[in-house]
């Protein structure tokens, strides 16, 4: 079944200037790129597309980390987006992440984890939705 998957570049990303190889993996693993942006979200933003997790202990910091530089929000889609792109990217937390993902590769810590991805098809379309309107997918 073919899906949408929410992909964002996270500020430690685009501070080590790793979008070109990052979104090199994503391309090769043959997902289709609907739509591309540079932004930096603000508080609001931030806190509105993280609010399921608002009253966390981490939640608060995951805000100001999000909001502390560009990223880069990319909309995916292919046959088994999500579980595909979950696959890419490894773990949460690099440490336990299977070698050669995106984030056993490249991500620093739990907190600081290079991409963000939806955890599942449902929230993937309302994901994509967050950041994009239907007329900017391709």
């Amino acid at each position: 079944m073919v899906e949408r998957t929410l992909c964002i570049l996270k500020p430690d990303c685009v501070r080590k200037h790793l979008q070109g190889e990052v979104f090199a993996r994503i391309q090769k693993a043959g997902f289709k790129v609907l739509a591309v942006k540079q932004m930096r979200m603000t508080k609001e933003e931030a806190g509105a597309f993280y609010g399921v997790h608002k009253g966390r202990p981490f939640y608060d910091g995951l805000v100001e980390f999000m909001t502390s530089g560009a990223c880069v929000p990319i909309a995916l889609e292919k046959e088994n987006a999500v579980a595909d792109y979950r696959k890419l990217i490894g773990a949460t937390d690099p440490k336990d992440a299977e070698e050669g993902t995106i984030r056993k590769l490249f991500a620093d810590s739990k907190g600081e984890n290079i991409v963000h991805g939806s955890d599942s098809p449902e929230n993937g379309k309302i994901e994509v939705a967050f950041f994009f309107a239907e007329s900017e997918l391709i």
